[in-house]
């Protein structure tokens, strides 16, 4: 089942600290003033930082409809994600990491708290 943007958001704001904002012209999402994710230039994919080399080229290998990234993003440990064609799950695990590492240690205390079982 696909997502869209909307429903990214919808997700990301049920996470303390996330607000809206722009990047490079584009609709954004931000975690306690930093950058979280956007929609890329496509206005399909999805911008999704903090994704290791090595993890992001698996990604593009075993699955080229779902996760791509273009010669801007080769040197950054970022992937993108056609919203269209991936699972639900994939993206909010993805946008919870980078959540997660913005986040500082009381709020991630406090969520971990009262969300034992949310992913992580």
């Amino acid at each position: 089942m696909p997502m869209t943007y909307d429903e990214v958001r919808a997700f990301a704001f049920r996470l303390p600290g996330v607000s809206d904002g722009t990047s490079y012209g584009r609709p954004c999402l931000k975690a306690h003033g930093k950058f979280l994710t956007r929609l890329f230039e496509d206005g399909e994919s999805l911008v999704c930082p903090a994704v290791p080399f090595d993890e992001r080229d698996m990604l593009v290998e075993a699955e080229p409809d779902i996760f791509h990234f273009t010669d801007h993003f080769r040197n950054y440990p970022y992937v993108l994600v056609r919203l269209a064609q991936a699972h639900p799950g994939t993206v909010e695990r993805l946008v919870m990491r980078q959540w997660r590492a913005t986040a500082p240690k009381t709020v991630l205390k406090a969520w971990d708290a009262a969300h034992p079982t949310e992913i992580r």
